[in-house]
């Protein structure tokens, strides 16, 4: 009988809480090599009806299988991997291809569904995952479902859940899972001694010069063609990498190789030590690959080079060396290479990892959840003005690491109404379009005002059309200039310059000298301008704001229209 660690009994006890006052899917995370499966095990043990329990690889289902009947309690398999199609057990531990092929009498008086790896839940209905949801639900409308992942996000889709219950809004789209009802870090797993510590060494070997990748917007991912192109680039590179590894593996366990393409994955295997070195990649037949790993965990090999099949549900406690030689979309996919070496053994102080990409990933580095706007930004904390919630923005510091810049639009922070369980969110605007019928503010993305239901004109077309005007100005910012001046009457104001390439200007101006002029110009230019979108200035005086005019970022274009004898500023386009 296997006793639960601390971390895992709070967990077990987050999911009971939450499916006594709800009914919507729910998540909890967990690192890598936390024990998902006795957490699995424990629910699947102390749950009143039966219990399906999916995952999307043969290897998974026999580990949380293997857990739960060191309960000395009896379960049933129905993965066709296995050989075993067993349908009559109060909990069943399945893969998602075997189920979803299942006749109508498997799918009876399921009471929860507990899905491992659920970050692979796709909202597409034609999916295996969604079909075979929608037949359980069929049977019993009361189902609960429950995922488990390490990685509660999908990349170029965001966030798998809605609702974090420490208070925050991760997706207001649609999401399989509404909570996330537990999550622990991985520096606490390391802390506490629960897995071994990572040693990333910094290599004294040219490393793969990636700096040119740029992410897909649509679906996160770095295009293969361009991998391929840089590693031909690069390819005097590799034998000096692999020696490397080689040389610094000589006192080590087991090394695993984590490669960008089968080409880049079979040119490293003849680099080598021959006999001690398979290769796995996803097209390797399932036999063979089966007995690559088999061998691998067995130490009969030393190196194990994969190309994107071994990131999850894979088990080798004895690996104390990670070799990454291919670019990492995000943080949380370096997380989960570098987790497999993580795991405690005997013999086992620490894990060496080796990246040859020149990313520079954190290994400790929580997960935006959204696409870096540039390679500089950085994860940083950003407060709300209006409720407090400390936002999770990507943006840029300065040298001592002081948050100057962020792109984050909307406050995350929510809470839950105790009465109708609905999640009420703030809806702080940090970055805003404003409506110009109603003077709403909107997304900077909004198509529909959210206020008043009207067309919002886009800042391109609006830019497009005032180049067609005779009496409108548009001008090509180049910097922005702040200074003290006088009007007609001597009294002194804000001007605010706009100077092109050319040296023309347009300017603005404003009069600080009360509350209301002072609240009139936070609205009309320190709001839209800020870099750091939240802060409040809303009492400047001219001095002041002039002082703290690095703080305002310059617009591209700016539109000024005549008037009279002169061009008033009336649009910015940022």
């Amino acid at each position: 009988m296997y006793k639960l660690r601390p971390y895992q009994n709070e967990a077990v006890a987050s999911v009971v809480k939450h499916f006594r006052r709800h009914k919507t899917p729910a998540v909890v995370v967990l690192p890598t090599g936390a024990g998902k499966s006795l957490v699995i095990a424990e629910l699947a043990r102390i749950a009143k009806g039966r219990v399906l329990v999916l995952t999307h690889v043969k290897e998974l289902v026999e580990q949380n299988y293997l857990k739960y009947k060191s309960y000395d309690l009896v379960a049933g398999i129905y993965s066709a991997g296995l050989g075993r199609k067993e349908k009559s057990e109060k909990v069943i531990f399945s893969s998602i291809q075997s189920v979803a092929r299942a006749s109508e009498d498997f799918f009876e008086n399921f009471s929860l569904v507990i899905v491992d790896e659920c970050h692979r839940i796709s909202l597409d209905e034609k999916t295996q995952y969604q079909q075979v949801f929608d037949i359980l639900k069929k049977k019993n409308d009361k189902v609960f479902f429950l995922g488990l992942t390490a990685t509660p996000y999908r990349l170029g889709m965001g966030w798998i859940y809605n609702y974090h219950y420490k208070g925050s809004l991760k997706s207001e789209g649609d999401c399989f899972f509404r909570d996330c009802i537990y999550e622990l870090p991985l520096s606490y797993m390391i802390d506490n001694g629960y897995l071994t510590r990572p040693v990333k060494i910094d290599s004294p070997v040219a490393c793969y010069d990636f700096s040119k990748l740029e992410l897909d917007k649509k679906t996160g991912l770095y295009s293969i063609s361009d991998i391929e192109e840089i590693l031909k680039d690069n390819e005097r590179v590799t034998p000096g990498i692999i020696g490397h590894i080689i040389e610094t593996a000589q006192e080590r366990q087991g090394v695993m190789i984590f490669t960008s393409t089968v080409r880049h994955a079979r040119e490293i295997l003849g680099l080598l030590p021959l006999g001690q070195s398979e290769i796995v990649t996803g097209d390797t037949p399932i036999k063979e690959r089966d007995e690559i790993i088999n061998n691998f965990k067995d130490k009969k090999i030393k190196y194990l080079v994969n190309v994107s099949v071994l990131t999850t549900g894979f088990d080798a406690p004895h690996v104390d060396l990670i070799a990454v030689l291919r670019p990492t979309e995000s943080v949380g996919l370096y997380q989960q290479i570098v987790g497999r070496g993580l795991r405690l053994a005997a013999n086992k102080e620490d894990c060496l990892i080796l990246d040859y990409t020149g990313q520079g990933h954190n290994l400790f580095s929580p997960e935006v959840g959204d696409i870096p706007p540039d390679k500089e930004s950085v994860p940083v904390e950003v407060p709300c003005p209006e409720c407090g919630h400390n936002n999770l923005f990507w943006g840029k510091v300065d040298d001592e690491g002081e948050v100057v810049e962020h792109f984050g639009r909307k406050c995350r922070g929510a809470h839950e109404d105790p009465v109708t369980l609905h999640i009420e969110a703030c809806g702080f605007r940090f970055r805003f379009k404003i409506c110009e019928d109603c003077g709403a503010e909107n997304d900077i993305a909004a198509r529909v005002c959210n206020g008043c239901d009207a067309t919002l004109v886009d800042p391109d077309k609006k830019l497009q059309e005032a180049m067609k005007l005779t009496n409108a100005h548009v001008l090509r910012v180049d910097f922005m200039d702040f200074m003290k001046t006088t009007d007609r009457k001597g009294r002194e104001r804000l001007e605010i310059r706009y100077y092109d390439y050319d040296g023309q200007f347009l300017a603005e101006f404003y009069f600080l000298n009360g509350k209301s002029s002072q609240l009139a110009f936070y609205h009309n230019f320190v709001r839209p301008h800020l870099k750091y979108p939240g802060r409040v200035y809303d009492s400047l005086d001219i001095d002041r704001a002039i002082l703290l005019k690095d703080h305002f970022r310059t617009p591209k274009f700016v539109i000024a229209r005549k008037v009279e004898r002169y061009w008033k500023i009336r649009e910015k386009v940022f």
